[in-house]
């Protein structure tokens, strides 16, 4: 039996194959929610990891040693990054979550060395599904649909088994717990850092008053044009989590506006069409026909959003006008698959 099998939530995992309610565990020592929110705030201060009960989770002890290694490691090889990407990527996320409240303060050393990529793997652990998510249905969206739409609040199991939607959750807490620690990475003088800090700061658990109005006062700051766009997808996700109508007004405006920059147009548009079930209007396909150039799509793949939007091939911002505008297309990987069957 592997190691991940024998960590102390398997038997919460097969007892909720056996029929057990996922309710009759929620607060107890195998909820992450509940173990994130009990990190003392001296704790995450002090990187008192041994407060932090890692061993309870799938590969919890990789996660330890990788915020160790981030943090103090010296080596250029062995650094701690990459990890919690890792796992999420491999659909192993509770363990993932308990790094965050650490990364996070790393991140806003600015001394230290490798803060972006402590910054990169923050929010991670709190987007579920979103490689190769591009359709208008789902793109910028915290819930993905399962194959078990009515199982765990629609997110379904990790690999491992475990609820995903208990870590999404935790993880997003985390975010929002430290919300006054990030929002000044919004104005730090490093463009990399504030793309970031908006990526993060999106997937806040309660983003409506504080999270979204420090997006618009860092816009109306803002000069790169890469950035700009990265705090409209921000303001677009924040908002679709919380809808607020004037904001999906601002985003018609904003892409409708010849005088802003190409991506943050595009970014615009893209948020309003997740934003709204309306038809895209023509001057809309328009825009997407003029701007999104492949030059374009590859400047914009170093936003998150876009990077992780893109796959077999395809950019992300080219997968995105694809999959939003032009549905009834199939995917680049159909396209290429000699085995499928064409109409």
């Amino acid at each position: 039996m592997g190691k991940r099998w024998t960590d102390p939530t398997f038997a919460m995992r097969r007892a909720l194959m056996d029929g057990a309610e996922l309710s009759s565990f929620a607060g107890g020592p195998f909820d992450v929610r509940a173990v994130v929110a009990g990190i003392r705030a001296e704790a995450k201060d002090g990187f008192l990891l041994d407060e932090v009960p890692w061993q309870h989770f799938p590969k919890g002890d990789h996660v330890r040693e990788a915020v160790d290694l981030l943090r103090t490691g010296d080596s250029p090889v062995r650094t701690g990054t990459g990890v919690v990407d890792g796992l999420c990527a491999n659909d192993m996320r509770a363990a993932a979550v308990l790094g965050v409240p650490f990364l996070i303060r790393i991140a806003i050393d600015t001394h230290h060395p490798r803060r972006a990529a402590a910054l990169t793997e923050v929010s991670a652990p709190a987007r579920a599904r979103y490689f190769g998510v591009a359709s208008r249905g789902e793109f910028l969206l915290h819930r993905a649909v399962t194959r078990h739409d009515d199982l765990y609040d629609d997110y379904g199991v990790e690999v491992t088994g475990y609820p995903a939607g208990w870590s999404v959750a935790a993880a997003r807490a985390a975010i929002s717990a430290d919300t006054a620690l990030l929002q000044p990475l919004l104005n730090d003088p490093d463009p990399t850092i504030r793309i970031h800090a908006a990526y993060a700061l999106a997937t806040s658990a309660d983003p409506d008053r504080i999270v979204r109005s420090a997006f618009g006062a860092r816009l109306a700051a803002e000069q790169d044009p890469a950035v700009r766009a990265a705090l409209v997808f921000a303001t677009a996700q924040a908002t679709r989590a919380h809808p607020h109508a004037p904001t999906t007004t601002w985003m018609l405006e904003r892409w409708r506006d010849r005088t802003q920059a190409p991506e943050v147009r595009l970014a615009a548009a893209i948020g309003w069409l997740c934003l709204t079930d309306e038809p895209a209007p023509r001057d809309l396909h328009t825009i997407a026909e003029d701007l999104a150039t492949d030059e374009r799509a590859r400047t914009m793949d170093a936003l998150p959003w876009m990077a992780h939007a893109g796959g077999s091939g395809e950019m992300g911002l080219r997968s995105c006008m694809r999959k939003m505008l032009h549905p009834e297309q199939p995917d680049q990987a159909e396209k290429d698959d000699p085995w499928a069957l064409h109409g």
